[in-house]
């Protein structure tokens, strides 16, 4: 009888230390801010975040939406954040030249069939015959930021059809919302606006689609980054990190990419386009049509990189002394097979 009583006094005493423990490593867990744009390509770290996979690696991040790529470049280096998902540009690629910024993973590619940039018209300019990429001459086009990663796109687009850069007027709007109004106000003619912000006005006619950058043109659009202390210092935390992130990335590729790496919908997408729709603020129907690809390991086009580098210090926006291997760091960095 006595040993029943004190096994019986044990269970509870073993409750009692393991909810202890669970305590300890929540209160324990490193508080991180994520600086995104709300659009579907940053599903990796939504559903790191939903399902729990941050939390598992003693990690409580917390998600801050940004309205363009180069403010979250900015939050990175003056501490506000400790990792960013967005795309590169000029300010990127200057700060990661003074070992600031640096790339760990890549993110977003886009690629025939899984839209990031849209190129978009407004309907005055559609109905006056700009209705092709090669009309592109001889009118306006929007970015966010002169030196944003929609401007190398743009570029991308000039060589693509062979119109002349200099026939081309690029306006910097700051903002994908002011994107979106100037377009469809017919303030400027056209712009290279990230599909998930761009479909709902595409569905509704105020702006026209004239094609999805990437089916004409590849580009590594989205990358994962922290500060070059961070990477340096906290190698334990990026690496946790990480690994957390690379399991939202596996969840998200096999939702929505198939076998054959074209898009697909897996068992799992439903699931999946309701924790992204939580955060981008838009009904998953709305954003199954913007869905951009992620491969399973989240790997970085190195060769992209290097070429964007390239362009951006041709244009004058990127001090020439800037090397690539200072841009991404091959520590944590899975390049794309065949680099």
């Amino acid at each position: 009888m006595k040993r029943t009583v004190t096994l019986l006094l044990a269970v509870p005493c073993l409750a009692i230390v393991a909810m202890l423990a669970l305590a300890a490593r929540t209160e324990a867990a490193d508080p991180v801010k994520v600086g995104v744009v709300k659009v579907a390509a940053n599903g990796p770290n939504f559903i790191a975040k939903d399902r729990g996979y941050f939390a598992a690696e003693g990690i409580d991040a917390e998600i801050l939406p940004f309205d363009s790529a180069e403010p979250i470049t900015v939050a990175i280096v003056s501490g506000d954040i400790d990792f960013g998902a967005t795309g590169p540009g000029a300010a990127f690629y200057n700060l990661a030249g003074q070992n600031k910024i640096r790339i760990i993973s890549g993110l977003a590619r886009d690629v025939p069939g899984f839209p990031v940039f849209t190129f978009v018209v407004s309907n005055q300019a559609y109905g006056a015959g700009f209705k092709t990429y090669a009309a592109l001459g001889g009118h306006s086009i929007s970015t966010t930021q002169v030196g944003a990663p929609s401007h190398y796109a743009i570029n991308l687009i000039e060589q693509k059809f062979n119109v002349d850069p200099k026939t081309v007027r690029v306006v910097p709007l700051q903002s994908l919302p002011n994107q979106v109004s100037a377009t469809a106000g017919g303030q400027v003619d056209a712009g290279i606006i990230l599909a998930t912000v761009a479909t709902p006005a595409i569905n509704r006619g105020a702006l026209k689609l004239i094609g999805n950058v990437g089916d004409v043109t590849p580009i590594q659009t989205g990358a994962l980054f922290t500060s070059g202390k961070h990477a340096d210092q906290d190698q334990d935390l990026v690496k946790r990190f990480l690994r957390a992130f690379h399991k939202g990335a596996l969840d998200y590729h096999n939702a929505f990419v198939g076998p054959d790496e074209k898009r697909r919908d897996g068992p799992d997408a439903a699931a999946i386009l309701d924790i992204i729709a939580k955060y981008v603020g838009q009904s998953p129907e709305q954003l199954r049509a913007g869905i951009s690809y992620i491969d399973a390991q989240a790997t970085l086009d190195v060769k992209d990189i290097q070429r964007q580098l390239a362009w951006f210090k041709a244009q004058g926006m990127v001090k020439p002394e800037v090397r690539d291997d200072q841009v991404y760091d091959k520590r944590y960095v899975i390049p794309l097979a065949a680099q």
